[in-house]
């Protein structure tokens, strides 16, 4: 990740500047591509950054109940939580936050769709996209359009492999 934020994206990041944020994200794997979504303001010449899907813990909420609705809020689908998986430092200038990422898991049948946050007007919203995306895909970008937990991926299995990973 970058060191910086680009100065056209402050006020999209205002919300999140200078806090420090506890962040719960979610790892779907089907058939051997993990459900990603791209964000935008947070990298140069408005290239997207691909993480998992999820956002804040709020007070009186658990983690688990932040990322169901983190989930819910971010690709329509209503998941389970399964096994923690890593431990991240995110760190810019402006923006800090310890994630947590945990296995998640959906129904089979149900597809995501593209949702949104709440805490954005509907011409401010950080998401852009969802997809499916494979290791090999996933190496094939940038590195920094890639969050640090995914990035050097060789196989699916690689993701569920449990680590701690400080800026």
């Amino acid at each position: 990740m970058a060191n910086s934020i680009p100065a056209d994206s402050e006020a999209l990041l205002a919300a999140y500047s200078g806090k420090v944020r506890v962040r719960i994200g979610g790892v779907l794997l089907r058939d051997g591509a993990l459900l990603l979504a791209a964000h935008r303001g947070l990298l140069p010449d408005s290239a997207s950054f691909w993480s998992p899907p999820g956002g804040g813990w709020q007070f009186g909420e658990s983690i688990r109940e932040a990322l169901v609705r983190e989930f819910r809020e971010e690709t329509g689908l209503t998941v389970q939580v399964g096994r923690f998986l890593h431990l991240h430092e995110f760190s810019t200038d402006k923006l800090q936050a310890l994630e947590l990422f945990f296995e998640v898991i959906a129904e089979d049948a149900a597809q995501p769709r593209l949702g949104h946050d709440p805490e954005h007007a509907s011409h401010q919203q950080l998401l852009t996209e969802l997809a499916w995306l494979t290791p090999r895909q996933l190496l094939q970008l940038p590195p920094n359009q890639v969050h640090p937990v995914l990035q050097h991926l060789l196989s699916p299995d690689d993701v569920f492999v449990p680590q701690q990973r400080f800026a």
